[in-house]
């Protein structure tokens, strides 16, 4: 018989984000779940994502600036700490929610197919793949991918806007960007009828400003070493395809002197390796059907980009095509012994940069983000540039190999996230609030989507939830100023005034 079980709010999605909602949910005296889809909470997190995307510490309050602040303590240091090692961002938020006495869930995958209950705009169950139903009063989305709430019908996008749309300038199909040094792009270089490298296409897609369903680069945040004593060599993956690093090999040959991925340091002597320059770790135009695919068909584009990085490593700690100075810079780094220890030391969490996004009562807009049109509702600031990864490789109209998708924009001052931006629209559903995949543009997602705001909208939602429970009715007619004197009472920070601007040189903001 399957088992059957009420919340008072059921949070799909054990993030950073989800787990914060959580602990808020329970901190306000209600019962709450968090049901994780993987087998580790934290998503980014605890995934490898160590060098914190802060933007402006200055707009990070509440439980977000708490949990930072926690990881200083640790490691026996005073907080905020931004940077850290994977391990240990999941020991201080495992112990969170043990504190909290909250009940987590993971390897509770929701069956996305007809998996979520509804009844008169309202979501009243999930059913689990393992059979079990889980009810609630208010459900939260946290997930990267907006499951829950697609499966609730609520309206959502992928990709790109036109600039049109919504009046913007940093949306839509940007201008390609040559490489330097040029590089020939097709397969026989010089002869055209030898076919494109892989994985480049032979035009943008459209014209400039023109919106699209391509999705920003993901990756793996790598976690790596050069630790003799805690290092596992990178191996050649099975599968692995040396026409994948082509571009790079022909850059190389060219004179290309760029590092191929970042080695930032985390404690712990720890990096936290992302992407930089035109080719790196993010495996460009290969996600692209990841937000809408049924579950087997991500796992697959999850071993893909697995495959690519770390193919990557190995090829340039060994290829013979790398210079021997390169090789030689990136040979001591491998995987840490003691971090992914359930996962062969590889990361569990892909960087799911970008996924769906909700079209809520209010769209977030890059006008919002350069403060050119405020909410007056605000559950959260945002303050990082907005950035978005490349989104393809492809030729200009002059059969020049480009990139195509790149943008950092700055962001003055930090600017207030809409309560309407994290709850659907109320002919669609009255009890769900979205605080990842929340209703913003491309443009302005690129800001708002990293870790320390999501855990911010995390906490904002939770109590809003609560608040929802309390009364009844649907969350989109929670009067705001009952919800703001309740996030002020849990130290969100909604507003620095209008005479406040980030200071020159703030993490993710360039001048």
């Amino acid at each position: 018989m399957e088992r059957v079980e009420m919340y008072d709010v059921v949070v799909y999605g054990g993030n950073a984000a989800g787990i914060v909602a959580g602990i808020q949910v329970a901190r306000m005296g209600m019962k709450a779940i968090v049901l994780e889809p993987s087998s580790r909470i934290g998503g980014l997190t605890t995934g490898g994502l160590g060098a914190t995307d802060a933007g402006d510490p200055a707009g990070i309050g509440g439980m977000a600036r708490e949990f930072y602040e926690r990881l200083a303590a640790d490691c026996g240091r005073e907080g905020p700490m931004w940077r850290f090692e994977p391990s240990a961002a999941l020991r201080v938020l495992t112990r969170w929610a043990e504190e909290a006495g909250l009940d987590v869930r993971r390897n509770a995958r929701l069956d996305r197919n007809g998996g979520v209950a509804t009844e008169q705009g309202r979501v009243t169950s999930m059913t689990l793949e393992s059979g079990e139903v889980v009810r609630g009063r208010v459900f939260i989305d946290a997930t990267y991918e907006g499951d829950l709430m697609a499966g609730a019908g609520v309206s959502y996008t992928v990709g790109r806007e036109s600039n049109d749309r919504y009046g913007e300038s940093n949306n839509g199909i940007r201008k390609p960007v040559r490489l330097h040094p040029a590089v020939d792009p097709y397969r026989v270089p010089g002869d055209k009828s030898s076919g494109l490298l892989a994985r480049v296409n032979p035009d943008p897609g459209g014209a400039v400003g023109e919106g699209d369903r391509k999705v920003q680069a993901y990756n793996y945040r790598m976690c790596l070493t050069d630790d003799p004593d805690n290092r596992v060599p990178v191996e050649k993956p099975d599968g692995y395809r040396e026409e994948d690093y082509e571009i790079l090999f022909r850059l190389l040959e060219a004179g290309y002197d760029a590092p191929i991925f970042k080695l930032t340091m985390m404690p712990g002597r720890k990096t936290d390796s992302n992407n930089t320059g035109v080719f790196s770790t993010d495996y460009i135009g290969m996600n692209y059907d990841y937000a809408e695919a049924d579950d087997e068909t991500r796992r697959r584009i999850e071993r893909e980009h697995e495959t690519f990085q770390k193919g990557l490593v190995w090829t340039v700690q060994h290829h013979p095509r790398v210079p021997e100075r390169i090789r030689e810079s990136y040979r001591p780094w491998g995987l840490p012994k003691d971090e992914f220890t359930e996962s062969g030391h590889w990361p569990s969490q892909l960087y799911v940069r970008e996924a769906r996004r909700m079209l809520g009562e209010v769209v977030v807009t890059e006008h919002t983000a350069r403060r050119e049109a405020l909410a007056d509702d605000p559950v959260g600031l945002g303050s990082y540039a907005m950035d978005s990864h490349y989104i393809q490789y492809c030729l200009d109209e002059e059969g020049f190999l480009c990139t195509e998708g790149g943008m950092m924009g700055r962001v003055a001052a930090p600017y207030p996230i809409s309560y309407r931006a994290i709850v659907p629209k109320r002919s669609e559903c009255e009890n769900l609030l979205v605080p990842v995949c929340l209703s913003a543009t491309h443009a302005a997602y690129g800001s708002i989507r990293m870790e320390p705001a999501f855990m911010v909208l995390g906490q904002s939602a939770a109590t809003a939830a609560v608040l929802t429970a309390r009364r009844g009715g649907a969350v989109q007619e929670l009067p705001y100023a009952e919800l703001r004197a309740a996030l002020e009472r849990g130290g969100q920070v909604l507003d620095l005034g209008d005479d406040y601007v980030t200071p020159p040189g703030t993490t993710g903001n360039p001048l």
